[in-house]
């Protein structure tokens, strides 16, 4: 992608000047970001999506009649008939991480890859009737908010008081001061940075899609790299046992021995004796599938020829000295590594590019193939 380039999604802005002045510091609303745009899914494909075990979806209902619970929450799955009346007000289903279902969805999400694939989430589909919304909140993440179907009515505001409602199934704000408001058409699009104040309420039949990014907070990166790292420690440290021939009599049998704490210390020191330890853990960590993903291996035959596509559902990212995919790390070095992190950026290599791989790099191609981490361009 070239960054410097103009963009209509952004309003004609480059993504480059867009991440400079935009991005986590103020909103921007944006007409007509994809002019003439029509939702790539018909309701009656979300809500089948709603129905499966294995996609996680949400109803919210307002019932501003009952005054200590104006707000009600509901886990799906959900049955067509489980979901209130199309012309019955004040409801909201949320299907999340729609993207991995359906390619056109994909597709609408990896327009917005010069955000770094590290920190794109997912995208969440929400459908309301009249007057549905989700109440006054605030996401800790950034987010692109692009009208579907419908009109939404949207007020924002950066506010400090950030107090939710207590007693309530959803996180509602207590008091919420909006600044700006403005309705979006279908094709008009809102970025909102984190922990922005925002509402949004249907304006009769409304679909809304929500690219949404990641945000891993220190703590959660912190133990997820060291659980990976404790994975590895074994091999790393090795099974050598605490020798203490030298360990005299004491006094204080409730004391810790410092050579046991020195011993302790240099197995950890082993463990991180590679430099490249968290940087693998990390991207290890980065491309973990979702819960909700698996993969069955290919009934298809791998024909270098035919070149490769990933797979939706997978996840790929790199650093300078690793290939990371869908949880798995790999060293690359040499024309292989340039190859296959056009792979990552492109998602795709064609049979010419493939032919350049070197034998035992075309081999773990064709594993990642099997394993249906990938795809023949046709297939896809």
């Amino acid at each position: 992608m070239n960054i410097d380039l103009p963009l209509t999604l952004l309003g004609g802005l480059s993504p480059a000047t867009f991440m400079k002045r935009h991005w986590q510091k103020k909103p921007l609303v944006i007409r007509q970001a994809i002019p003439g745009f029509s939702a790539p899914l018909e309701r009656a494909e979300l809500f089948d999506l709603a129905a499966q075990d294995d996609v996680q979806s949400r109803l919210v209902i307002q019932t501003p009649e009952v005054a200590a619970t104006p707000w009600r929450l509901k886990q799906g799955p959900f049955a067509r008939k489980a979901l209130p009346a199309l012309k019955k007000p004040g409801w909201t289903l949320l299907v999340q991480s729609v993207d991995l279902y359906d390619a056109r969805v994909r597709a609408l999400r990896d327009q917005f890859r010069f955000v770094p694939d590290a920190r794109l989430d997912d995208v969440m589909v929400s459908y309301a009737g009249d007057g549905g919304g989700v109440g006054p909140h605030f996401d800790s993440y950034d987010v692109f908010l692009l009208q579907a179907q419908g009109q939404r009515r949207w007020r924002i505001g950066r506010q400090k008081n950030l107090d939710l409602q207590p007693g309530m199934p959803l996180k509602i704000l207590a008091q919420f001061e909006p600044e700006q408001e403005f309705v979006l058409d279908a094709g008009d699009m809102l970025y909102l940075p984190p922990r922005y104040a925002h509402d949004g309420v249907a304006l009769g039949e409304c679909m809304t899609y929500s690219i949404g990014f990641r945000a891993p907070a220190a703590g959660e990166l912190a133990q997820e790299v060291l659980q990976r790292l404790a994975e590895q420690a074994r091999d790393e440290a090795g099974d050598a046992l605490y020798p203490d021939p030298g360990q005299g009599a004491q006094s204080q049998a409730a004391r810790i021995p410092a050579a046991l704490a020195q011993f302790a210390q240099s197995a950890m020191d082993k463990v991180l004796r590679d430099p490249l330890a968290i940087q693998r853990a990390l991207g290890e960590y980065l491309t973990e599938p979702k819960a909700q993903v698996w993969f069955e291996s290919s009934p298809v035959e791998f024909d270098a020829n035919q070149g490769v596509c990933l797979d939706r559902r997978t996840t790929m990212l790199y650093d300078d000295a690793h290939v990371f995919i869908n949880g798995e790390s790999f060293l690359a070095s040499g024309r292989d590594a340039g190859l296959i992190r056009s792979l990552a950026d492109e998602q795709a290599l064609s049979g010419a590019q493939l032919a350049r791989l070197s034998q035992p790099a075309r081999g773990l191609i064709a594993e990642w193939f099997q394993a249906g981490w990938m795809n023949h361009p046709l297939e896809k």
